[in-house]
């Protein structure tokens, strides 16, 4: 039976309980209060001793431990935790960043390994990967990994040259086993074309596996890619089905080949080379049968100049390249995309819209939309909540978009005051739609988490 794999996924953290293990007081209160903001129940602890015996009392999701504690040592801690709760993730913290001791930390089991003050922007989102893992782990799953959505060429809305020129490339390599390389800015739709492609060749009815380079340290995304054997390091409790393993006689796309490791690069052309792989812990090779569709945001020529990835990689991976345009050079799609996408979430939001005021559609077209198709689709979501009848005009649209409209055509700005009221406005109906969900609503808005918070303070907006 024919189903889509892959990594990206949307779980509910809803009752996710969350053990903080760390010494200073104050720290503990500060992540407690961040996190706790974001639906999480927190559980603390000042050292191992007492965070051991809350994990056997509460059985979090997930650990966040600092590496130095009164008792012990948080790297060696993660191990005990793995043995006693296997399915539990821990993220380490340190004051001080240090290599070794994160290459074995992540080696005894961890999720990942930050550096207090400096990565405090990754805390929230290693928190939703880790607890999605965790979820995933409990319902049975060997991975992140999920039947998705099928695209099919179909699903690609456009009838601009560029975008028809790189639609007729893709349907003549899609019956081949051609490896193919697609290239263009972030959110120009890579994995929908890739899908497309697979659903147009002859493994059409075997596995199509996604896999994100830069979402994984390098250990992990090893792990991942090629899986393990169980005792191969510490935490690796039974044998793991690698990626690539799960898309035999089917299709893998590496989408941000170009954040993949050096080290890993060699792996990956081994298999381009002669089918074959070796899994952590293994000393005989794994064979398979995999087409690889690869895509980058990067400029790999420019990468490999500067030793960050290898030359017979790219030739390799890049013996036919399809380069996706950003939506500044299709604008003349922007209706079609804006109707498909007021269509498909008209549903979700329980909204009728019948009408899209002119000044709406010229907004969109006078954008130069950095984050392309996915930024559009993401500010249709926003108009559609933030509109109260069954029109879209103007106002419903964010205040950035606005104002660019006003100054192109006639120079008109809000003033500050006008700015503030709408801004508030505006994201207390967002905060309103997400149910208080902060890290939904900054996703939303467009904006960083802590920007977010200031602003909730700033408005005093009741949230």
């Amino acid at each position: 039976m024919h189903h889509t794999v892959s990594i990206f996924l949307h779980l509910s953290k809803q009752m996710s309980k969350i053990l903080i293990i760390d010494d200073e007081n104050q720290i503990r209160q500060l992540l407690s209060r961040i996190i706790a903001l974001e639906g999480y129940e927190v559980i603390q602890a000042a050292d191992c001793k007492s965070g051991l015996k809350q994990l056997e009392l509460h059985s979090p999701e997930v650990i966040l431990c600092d590496v130095f504690l009164p008792d012990g040592n948080g790297v060696d801690l993660v191990s005990i935790i793995k043995k006693n709760s296997p399915t539990s993730e821990v993220i380490l913290l340190t004051a001080h960043g240090n290599i070794p001791d994160g290459v074995q930390a992540i080696k005894n089991g961890a999720f990942d390994y930050i550096t207090k003050g400096d990565d405090n922007n990754r805390i929230i989102p290693l928190l939703s990967k880790a607890t999605e893992k965790v979820l995933l782990n409990k319902q049975g799953h060997n991975s992140e990994k999920r039947t998705g959505e099928k695209y099919t060429f179909d699903s690609i809305l456009g009838k601009s040259r560029a975008i028809k020129e790189a639609i007729a490339l893709a349907q003549k390599v899609a019956s081949t086993d051609v490896p193919v390389l697609l290239t263009g800015e972030t959110g120009t739709g890579k994995e929908v074309f890739a899908q497309a492609i697979h659903q147009n060749s002859k493994r059409a009815k075997k596995n199509f596996v996604a896999v994100n380079c830069s979402s994984f340290s390098k250990e992990l995304l090893e792990s991942e890619m090629f899986g393990h054997k169980a005792g191969s390091f510490t935490g690796a409790l039974k044998d793991k089905k690698g990626l690539f393993e799960e898309a035999d006689n089917g299709t893998i796309f590496l989408d941000e080949i170009g954040e993949m490791a050096f080290e890993l690069q060699a792996k990956l052309l081994r298999i381009l080379e002669t089918g074959e792989y070796i899994k952590i812990g293994e000393t005989k090779p794994t064979k398979v049968n995999v087409r690889i569709i690869a895509a980058t945001n990067r400029n790999l020529k420019t990468e490999i100049s500067e030793n960050h990835f290898r030359e017979d990689l790219f030739y390799r991976l890049s013996v036919f390249q399809i380069h996706l345009p950003p939506l500044r050079d299709r604008k003349e799609d922007i209706p079609l995309l804006t109707e498909a996408f007021i269509h498909n979430f008209s549903k979700k939001l329980s909204c009728n819209i019948q009408e899209i005021k002119p000044d709406f559609l010229n907004a969109l077209k006078q954008q130069p939309w950095k984050g392309n198709i996915r930024e559009l689709r993401n500010t249709i979501e926003r108009s559609l909540i933030v509109c109260n009848g069954n029109s879209l005009d103007i106002e419903d649209l964010p205040l950035e978009i606005q104002n660019n409209h006003y100054e192109q055509n006639d120079g008109q700005t809000f003033s500050d005051f006008e700015l503030a009221a709408m801004e508030k406005r505006h994201i207390s109906r967002v905060l309103e739609y997400t149910k208080g969900n902060k890290t939904e609503t900054a996703r939303l808005l467009k904006i960083g988490l802590t920007t977010l918070y200031r602003k909730i303070e700033e408005y005093k907006i009741l949230s």
